[in-house]
């Protein structure tokens, strides 16, 4: 049974403030809660770009109003306006910004973490946990059912993945054809979000592969390169069908939050020097 918990919102457990925006957040073990804060003449092209790089937010936005009004403009050219007691829903691609003379309030559940990835844009060089996905035989299946029911199932799939990602605070960086790639900066939690996207692919009836490698990357805008990227891609494409297989370093940080592993043997990672030992993950 799930435990009860209660915390305020006016006594956080964490503050976060960059230009014109400041988030006042509040842990309940598996999800977060922020009191955001956007300020008179805050707008993300102008206060946020510059920190994160990129053309658009590409952070998800769930949230309600609950004074001032909050402005979107998308990456489709459209606008859309917030006032008190709107509950929002905006997708990953706009420029958000505060309309009018009054700090406009909200209170988020999807969202708030995104200053993991706005902390990690200030940095040349971040060691995060990386985790790809692959959907299994997609291109077999879009043939059998068509470009449209396939999209729609794509779409749902993405979707599924992305709750997945925000429960376990962790980043999503971008999709690789029908895939995903996102980053953790926890080991664990990074594993335990790729067994519950696989155990939400399978209830759709489709099968997924994961890698997950432990690294250092250089963080480019919203964008990550580096070997560590590379070698996280190797390792998910030698993976079998519903498996996680993860590196000999991912392994050993992991242990100690209780993670089982099966060694898979040595293996010869495509573009990389020397065999790497992988394991597979058994039991979370």
């Amino acid at each position: 049974m799930s435990e009860t918990r209660r915390k305020n919102l006016k006594e956080p457990d964490e503050t976060v403030r960059f230009p014109g925006v400041t988030n006042d957040i509040v842990d309940l073990e598996d999800m977060s809660i922020a009191w955001v804060v956007h300020e008179p003449g805050f707008r993300w092209s102008t206060h946020m770009r510059p920190l994160v790089g990129g053309d658009w937010c590409e952070i998800r936005h769930v949230g309600y109003v609950v004074s001032g009004r909050l402005g979107m403009h998308l990456r489709d050219g459209s606008t859309i306006e917030f006032e008190p007691n709107d509950v929002f829903d905006v997708a990953p691609g706009h420029d958000g910004y505060t309309i009018g003379d009054a700090p406009c309030v909200a209170i988020e559940w999807v969202g708030n973490r995104a200053y993991m990835g706005f902390r990690a844009g200030m940095q040349d060089r971040v060691t995060a946990t990386l985790l790809m996905t692959d959907l299994v035989g997609s291109t077999a299946e879009a043939v059998r059912v068509g470009d449209m029911v396939w999209r729609d199932v794509l779409a749902r799939h993405f979707g599924a993945a992305r709750e997945q990602i925000v429960r376990f605070h962790g980043r999503e960086v971008e999709t690789t054809g029908d895939g995903m790639l996102a980053m953790f900066d926890g080991t664990a939690r990074a594993l335990r979000c790729a067994a519950s996207i696989r155990e939400a692919a399978r209830h759709s009836g489709l099968s997924v592969r994961a890698g997950v490698h432990v690294g250092e990357v250089d963080v480019v805008g919203t964008g990550l390169k580096g070997v560590a990227l590379h070698e996280t891609a190797r390792i998910m494409a030698a993976a079998a069908p519903d498996e996680i297989l993860v590196s000999e370093t991912t392994r050993a940080v992991a242990l100690a939050s209780g993670l089982t592993f099966e060694d898979r043997g040595s293996h010869e990672l495509k573009g990389l020097d020397g065999a790497r030992t992988l394991y597979a993950l058994m039991s979370i």
